[in-house]
């Protein structure tokens, strides 16, 4: 259906751009810390979706290529070992897009406020009436060639990769507003791969947080905070009234070492708290620093940065972040027990917004939110609530789908999930959370 054609590739002309997880400089951080990659060009064909268009194509790597049908992009495979080297899973994060680029929702919503009727012709034609002159093009109606480019991509890569990679996991980047929406695309997705008899399957365990927020930095700051929710404006007028201070710390700072130890054991009050896991030091240790000796050599590379609230000579909490020319990440934050009633994670993450949007980039990624949780019986209703407050658009991902390619990928599987349930539910359930 596509005609794919992979080629292995040394370097990159997408240092910067592009969701953070495919640039080169985090995929030799992963290297480093227990993973292998891959880069390739990926050139494919795109079916017509009649025969007399051209198709404009928007690519993973925030291209955009004009031609009839064909894609040029690249990707970055990780891959990652178990069991001492007996098996190992191939790991793509936020690859590939829908072949199609979506009718727009404004579009789409004016058609629907129409009493006229839509008629359906070239997909790049829009009306000036009010009524949609195009074919309505959504997630839903590409569902097939979505199943069928997930199968044929992993079909292309299997002869690269390791031998003993037992399935290749995809993170595909595909976007909606609501969980619901994501979930029929979903369901759609395993009712094509079931009848056209694919190897595809939804995997239980989400790698990247399939639900996030993300605040628009494009406006002025003052835009910014208007739409924010009023309690969040006060919440950081009050933080800095009372006192509260933000500084900001980069791989080359000369007191970065004892920051980053003020951090981590931030780190470990929070997961006492939460009942979560972490890193180990060195891991943001590294991220950080070799963010900063990348730059001092001159790449345009992602700028690691970690932001600490004092107040009185006292830390409270702390935030590391990932800055690059389309986004801006919030990667991990803690906090102390102690003065939370001051609000330094309002401010922190005003802060950081500031200087990202000082840097450029595009939108503010909170980098995961419960997809609901606006009930105040919600068991995670006050995380929910302190992301989605910030003004940002809410959005929904796939989450993780797998093209198993050897049988042992059942049992691994049914491992994964006894594991996944062994932390979330029954540890977190004995220590009372």
């Amino acid at each position: 259906m596509f005609d794919i054609t992979i080629k292995p590739i040394e370097s990159s002309a997408h240092e910067n751009d592009g969701t953070f997880l495919q640039t080169p400089f985090w995929c030799n951080f992963k290297a480093r810390h227990g993973w292998t990659y891959r880069r390739f060009k990926v050139e494919y064909t795109l079916p017509p979706l009649n025969a007399e268009e051209n198709t404009v194509v928007e690519c993973s790597r925030s291209e955009r290529i004009e031609t009839t049908g064909i894609v040029k992009t690249e990707l970055a495979v990780l891959n990652r070992s178990f069991a001492k080297g007996a098996f190992s899973i191939a790991y793509i994060p936020l690859f590939p897009k829908l072949p199609y680029e979506c009718t727009p929702e404004e579009v789409i919503n004016k058609a629907f406020e129409s009493d006229e009727n839509v008629v359906s012709i070239r997909p790049s034609d829009y009306s000036t009436t009010g009524v949609i002159s195009q074919e309505i093009i959504t997630p839903e109606t590409q569902t097939i060639e979505f199943v069928h480019l997930l199968s044929e991509l992993a079909a292309a890569l299997k002869p690269e990769l390791p031998k003993n990679t037992i399935a290749i996991r995809f993170d595909p980047d595909v976007i909606f507003s609501t969980p619901e929406d994501r979930d029929l695309f979903n369901y759609g997705m395993k009712t094509v791969a079931y009848a056209d008899r694919i190897k595809l399957k939804k995997n239980s365990v989400d790698i990247q947080p399939p639900d996030s927020t993300l605040v628009d930095l494009t406006g002025t700051e003052e835009e910014i905070l208007e739409k924010m929710h009023s309690k969040w404006r006060y919440n950081i007028r009050l933080s800095e009234r009372k006192g509260v201070t933000i500084h900001r710390y980069l791989g080359n700072d000369i007191n970065l070492s004892e920051k980053l130890d003020k951090f981590y054991e931030l780190t470990k009050i929070t997961n006492a708290r939460d009942g979560n896991a972490s890193h180990a030091k060195a891991y943001y240790l590294d991220l950080i620093k070799s963010s900063a000796e990348e730059i001092s050599k001159g790449r345009d590379v992602p700028v690691i940065s970690l932001y600490i609230a004092e107040h009185e000579g006292e830390e409270i909490a702390s935030i590391m972040t990932l800055f690059s020319h389309d986004e801006a990440i919030y990667l991990y934050g803690a906090s102390s027990n102690s003065k939370r009633n001051l609000m330094p994670n309002h401010l922190l993450q005003w802060t950081a917004m500031k200087d990202a949007k000082a840097y450029g980039s595009k939108y503010y990624d909170m980098y995961g939110m419960p997809p609901e949780g606006k009930d105040e019986n919600h068991p995670m209703h006050g995380l929910y609530m302190f992301k989605a407050n910030f003004g940002g658009k809410n959005i929904h991902r796939t989450g993780s789908w797998d093209v198993p390619l050897k049988p042992v990928y059942r049992c691994y599987s049914a491992a994964e999930k006894l594991r996944a349930f062994w932390h979330k539910k029954v540890i977190k359930k004995l220590k009372g959370r």
